[in-house]
């Protein structure tokens, strides 16, 4: 039973790294003004990790044109998986 636990809190743990790896991916891919995110595959990482990014973007607003909220999803997310791991 232990053992099984330890698995669901490694398979979480890493699921949440791959997600803040889609989100660097994101951020990163915004300094590029020619990509079509109305395409595929932009589309699908678009809809993947916005929901996410929005609800910080909700109490984050742009500072002089910067989008801060991904730094702040990012933590987020990392604590988050950090925390799951020590639990399992």
């Amino acid at each position: 039973m232990i053992e099984g636990m330890n698995m669901v809190g490694t398979v979480l743990g890493q699921t949440l790294t791959i997600y803040a790896g889609l989100l660097i991916l994101r951020v990163l891919l915004t300094w590029f003004p020619m990509i079509d995110w109305y395409k595929q595959p932009f589309q699908a990482l678009s809809q993947i990790t916005d929901p996410y990014l929005n609800a910080f973007r909700s109490f984050i607003p742009p500072l002089g044109g910067m989008d801060l909220s991904p730094i702040l999803a990012i933590l987020v997310l990392q604590i988050a998986g950090d925390l799951i791991v020590r639990a399992f």
